[in-house]
């Protein structure tokens, strides 16, 4: 008795070759099969299909799954973290270090640097020391020139009275005196101011006889100024200027009328003529 039972798979490569992969009628890409498919037969199509999938769900649900269980399993900090930023070298030391003339050339450029400086350093000091010599030699300029002034100044004379005639003069003879004139006579009004012929000190002042008021000043060669006849004495000790006042025209002592009697007397001896003496320095009475 024949079989009627027709088999579900027909035998053959081909057979299964097209359940499997139902290519369309020119070979092209799968195509679903829908219920008027002239190629598969409705209900061969829909027993041998794979259940299809909706795109995108699962390879997106796929990967959040794995990458939950990655975190979760410390992927993330198995990956190395990045390198702490290190600042690079200066290159300049390397390029030297790698060319010798680079090198050769730098300290050569160092010694030059050190020379100039050593030398603008000695130029300062060589300035400074010019600058101090000078002011030195400067100071000493003036020192010199104010102890000259100064020399000079005591070597000037002036004449002791002012507005006077001389009544008198060195070596003459007269009744009223007892030996010849030692002095030089300024007549002039009572109280005509006397000045100090040089600068000198004062070693004497006061009542001296004959001679009445008299001070004597000792200048710094040691010659001795007589003022004789005074009506008064303004300075009677210490250091006195040429020109400076110190008396004052009277007369005291052995007199006929005012008149300053001056005498002078070198290294304090006998006197001399007052009149020579005055002009070889250079006063004329």
């Amino acid at each position: 008795m024949a079989s009627t039972h027709t088999p579900a798979h027909p035998a053959g490569p081909a057979a299964g070759t097209q359940l499997l992969d139902h290519p369309g009628p020119n070979g092209s890409e799968p195509r679903d099969a829908g219920p008027a498919d002239p190629f598969v037969p409705e209900t061969e199509a829909n027993r041998h299909r794979m259940p299809r999938q909706a795109r995108g769900a699962s390879p997106l649900l796929g990967v959040t799954a794995v990458a939950a269980t990655l975190g979760a399993t410390g992927f993330a900090s198995a990956t190395p973290a990045a390198a702490p930023a290190v600042e690079a070298p200066d290159e300049t030391p390397v390029a030297l270090a790698a060319d010798p003339g680079l090198a050769l050339a730098a300290r050569i450029q160092q010694q030059a640097d050190s020379q100039r400086t050593a030398a603008e350093e000695s130029a300062r000091v060589q300035a400074a020391q010019e600058a101090a010599a000078k002011a030195a030699a400067k100071e000493a300029e003036a020192k010199h020139a104010a102890e000259e002034a100064e020399r000079a100044k005591a070597a000037a004379l002036t004449l002791p009275v002012k507005d006077y005639s001389l009544s008198a003069h060195y070596g003459q003879s007269a009744r009223y005196w007892a030996h010849l004139h030692t002095g030089l006579d300024f007549a002039a009004d009572t109280g005509t101011p006397v000045h100090a012929v040089g600068q000198g000190t004062i070693t004497s002042a006061g009542w001296s006889g004959a001679y009445g008021y008299r001070i004597v000043e000792t200048l710094p060669d040691g010659t001795e100024i007589w003022y004789c006849h005074l009506s008064s004495i303004i300075q009677g000790s210490g250091q006195v200027t040429s020109g400076q006042q110190i008396g004052k025209v009277g007369a005291t002592g052995n007199v006929t009328g005012p008149h300053l009697h001056l005498e002078v007397r070198p290294g304090g001896g006998a006197p001399v003529d007052p009149e020579t003496w005055l002009q070889q320095h250079g006063l004329n009475p």
